[in-house]
């Protein structure tokens, strides 16, 4: 053990200079082409050699962290993605868009109540029943409170019908505006479900595809409603027991966290856990269980969560995030789920 110490750590020592280099490493030729074709990347006006920097800039710091988590100092891994060619602030502009609901809801809304008699189950998995649409792409749009207000819509709906119907994120883009939700610029989940409710309804993505874009007037066809919502309900801000009693009795709930760091963007594997991850959420996602799993062979707690990066993002497209923890990452700061 103490020899492998001893080579990873001359390894680190070795990507820490490659990367106090400017100059392009021709020992990654291969690699880059072979990221760029699995991503369909293409440069048009010889910006190629600047996305190239960016990108082995970024591959650098994932291998270091990679590294560090052979030393045991990480319990997650990271992996080079689609998101790889991107600069942090690129990134947080393009991918993050939840909005921060204000202290003050705009409506009244109920908050869930859970039962004092409740004894949580040791894991729930909601996916794994059948709740839950394969992992959908958001693309270089800020539309993830759409994904996630969709995803708690299809397991409510699969819960009262046993229908699994993919719902239509483009319908809530183009047509939830005047409730105050910005398209790809950013959102509310809990607006997104009041659009269904005052709507009447929601269109499915069959009929109202993605887009990725927020240039079109709405098109709901209420000839084609595949759901709708009676109401919905809040979880009590940054209460993490309440949470877990709303994702065991109820099924899918949307969340949001804070998707800032450069270690949630290239999240591979694991259960994440970065001291970094703040409580000033922006990212929505669904919460579809939770579980425990040996980290370093101690019983760490960890939330089960669905992103919309495609299934190149993470564990197939879903994080393992630390339960239990304070609150990491805010993941109880803004919980809601619809009712029918």
């Amino acid at each position: 053990m103490a020899m492998a110490n001893v080579r990873d750590l001359a390894v680190l020592a070795a990507v820490l200079l490659a990367s106090s280099s400017g100059a392009l490493d021709p020992l990654l030729d291969e690699e880059w082409r072979n990221w760029k074709s699995m991503h369909g990347k293409q440069y048009p006006g010889g910006i190629e050699a600047s996305r190239r920097g960016i990108w082995e800039k970024n591959l650098q710091q994932i291998e270091r962290h990679n590294l560090e988590h052979r030393l045991g100092k990480h319990s997650y891994k990271l992996r080079i993605n689609h998101f790889g060619d991107l600069l942090d602030e690129e990134f947080q502009r393009l991918m993050n868009g939840a909005f921060l609901e204000p202290s003050q809801p705009h409506m009244e809304m109920p908050l869930f109540q859970q039962s004092g008699a409740f004894e949580a189950p040791m894991a729930v998995n909601w996916s794994a029943k059948g709740f839950v649409t394969p992992v959908k792409n958001q693309g270089h749009c800020g539309s993830c409170w759409a994904f996630s207000a969709t995803g708690a819509l299809e397991g409510q709906i699969f819960k009262k019908t046993g229908l699994l119907v993919s719902l239509s994120e483009q319908n809530l883009v183009d047509c939830s505006k005047p409730l105050g939700n910005k398209g790809c610029s950013g959102g509310y989940i809990s607006r997104a479900f009041e659009y269904v409710r005052t709507n009447g309804g929601i269109d499915p993505e069959v009929t109202y595809p993605y887009l990725a874009r927020d240039d079109q007037t709405c098109q709901y066809n209420p000839a084609h409603k595949a759901g709708n919502c009676s109401s919905f309900v809040g979880v009590q801000r940054g209460n993490e027991s309440a949470l877990e009693a709303a994702v065991a009795t109820v099924g899918p709930v949307s969340v949001a966290v804070y998707a800032s760091l450069f270690t949630f963007r290239f999240y591979r594997s694991g259960v994440y856990y970065d001291p970094g991850c703040t409580g000033i959420v922006n990212h929505a996602m669904l919460a579809v269980g939770y579980n425990t799993t040996q980290v370093n062979q101690k019983n760490v707690d960890y939330w089960f969560i669905k992103n919309s990066w495609t299934e190149n993002w993470g564990e197939q497209g879903y994080l393992r995030l630390r339960k239990g923890a304070n609150n990491h990452c805010g993941v109880a700061n803004q919980a809601f789920y619809p009712v029918l």
